[in-house]
């Protein structure tokens, strides 16, 4: 086929085109330089220092209750809200009171009735012991008099059991608080029925939670009762570290988990029951790398370290890091080597081959 003669004439011109265009590319790439990088730098060190043990567990309140009556009837009054405080025998709600009021009347009428058999059986007996003193009755006469009496004298005793039993029961019809506390739940409103037994206001104590911490049995051992452990509620970072204090170790561990419960105070401080804490307990002595924390830097979710090598270059490594260090140190788990040049004060990564001035 042969081809028309315009795009014969148009092949030249692209020719030219795309040399001029490469032409052009090639000097920019060789006058790029890196420009060298004043920095500060230090030793990747190896220290033995402890290693901590974080532990979790949840606030819990040092008592609580869950209050029920003995008194059954409708409740005719409910006086809290949960969240409101109460000082103790504070009233917390009523039981309409007739029903224990008519068992009191009912236990103080039987112990008039037994205490009138007392009474008639007591002028028997003497009666029948004047008779047998003038040999005028028998020996089991006076016997049975006697025994007549002291039936007498133990369903007076009974009696008197019951009223106080009925008479505490009636008091029951006022339900009050066992101690200072928080109201945290209501169970019933009013017009339900209390019954011996159903729970009907649940209550905790204001200030003095424990952390319930949950440790596993290889790390139980690290903790006794009266040692202080840093705590942190996780919801409440406005209370800072708080110093808690170990007051039980549960002897018996969870057969699910195979862990401990450990008990810790938290003082004076006020916290809802219910939250999550961590805390930190003494683990083992090791040998660890750690670098200033300044010189890593976290880029789409690595860790990158510029380290210095021996030709005085810059070489971006990246790195596992461990737990910060109170001293501004942070552990180094892999990516660096004991002795190794990094650099601590550069803007970030710096690009490889970049030189490396160090600062005087």
């Amino acid at each position: 086929m042969n081809t028309p003669a315009r795009f014969l004439t148009l092949i030249p011109m692209v020719a030219l085109t795309l040399t001029a265009a490469c032409g052009h590319d090639e000097p920019e790439q060789a006058g790029t330089a890196l420009v060298p990088l004043q920095v500060q730098v230090t030793e990747v060190e190896r220290v033995s220092a402890e290693r901590p043990i974080e532990v979790r567990g949840i606030v819990q309140p040092t008592r609580q209750a869950a209050i029920s009556s003995r008194a059954m009837g409708p409740v005719v009054a409910l006086y809290v809200r949960p969240g409101d405080v109460v000082s103790k025998d504070h009233t917390l709600l009523e039981i309409q009171p007739q029903a224990s009021e008519g068992q009191l009347s009912q236990a103080e009428g039987a112990r008039a009735q037994a205490g009138a058999a007392l009474a008639l059986a007591e002028r028997n007996f003497h009666r029948f012991e004047a008779l047998h003193a003038e040999h005028a009755a028998s020996d089991l006469e006076l016997d049975m008099a006697r025994m007549q009496y002291e039936q007498a004298r133990g369903a007076v005793e009974q009696a008197e059991g019951a009223v106080k039993t009925a008479a505490s029961i009636s008091d029951d019809s006022k339900v009050k608080a066992p101690f200072a506390a928080r109201v945290t739940a209501t169970m019933v409103e009013v017009g339900d029925l209390a019954a011996p037994g159903r729970p009907l206001v649940q209550v905790e104590t204001i200030g003095g939670q424990q952390i319930w911490l949950v440790v596993r049995e290889g790390d139980v051992s690290r903790v006794a009762i009266g040692d202080t452990v840093n705590v942190e509620i996780d919801a409440r970072p406005d209370l800072g570290i708080i110093s808690g204090k170990v007051v039980e170790i549960v002897p018996s561990a969870d057969s699910a988990t195979h862990t401990f419960t450990v008990k810790v105070g938290l003082g004076n401080a006020t916290i809802a029951s219910g939250l999550s804490g961590r805390a930190v307990i003494s683990g083992d002595v090791t040998d660890r790398l750690v670098v200033p924390a300044s010189a890593v830097h976290r880029r789409g979710g690595l860790e990158l370290v510029v380290v210095r090598a021996d030709d005085g270059t810059a070489r971006t490594r990246a790195v596992t890091t461990g737990a910060a260090q109170e001293d501004g140190l942070i552990e180094v788990l892999s990516g660096l080597n004991e002795g190794e040049i990094v650099a601590v004060n550069a803007p970030g990564p710096v690009a490889d081959g970049t030189t490396l001035e160090v600062e005087r």
